[in-house]
């Protein structure tokens, strides 16, 4: 038997406000998307997927601190174009030894954590 993973979901209440997030702003690559699910990064063996709260226990999930890290390239920039479109930082951007991190929230509330390691 062979497990692997197909995705991590995070649930929102509004897929429209989201997709300008996470595409627009956060500039995350699109795989495919439908009426009630979004899932980026093509190609990858595991996508983030960003689906519609329609039940209880789904719905009980949004606006929460995720758990997930996305590691970024030019963290700076990319930190600096999400403030001028005014998006959430719950922790702003910081530079340390071990590299620099943000934690910021989509419309909805959810947090990640973005950080950019030296090369």
């Amino acid at each position: 038997m062979q497990v692997t993973m197909k995705n991590v979901v995070v649930f929102v209440t509004d897929l429209a406000k989201a997709k300008s997030f996470y595409v627009d702003q956060l500039g995350l690559p699109l795989a495919g998307e439908t009426q009630m699910l979004m899932e980026f990064f093509p190609g990858s063996t595991s996508t983030l997927g960003i689906a519609l709260a329609l039940q209880d226990d789904a719905k009980a999930l949004v606006g929460r601190h995720t758990g997930i890290t996305l590691q970024v390239t030019g963290l700076e920039k990319l930190c600096k174009q999400l403030q001028d479109a005014g998006a959430t930082f719950i922790e702003p951007l910081e530079v340390s030894p071990w590299g620099k991190m943000a934690v910021i929230a989509d419309p909805d509330g959810n947090q990640y954590a973005l950080v950019e390691m030296p090369q």
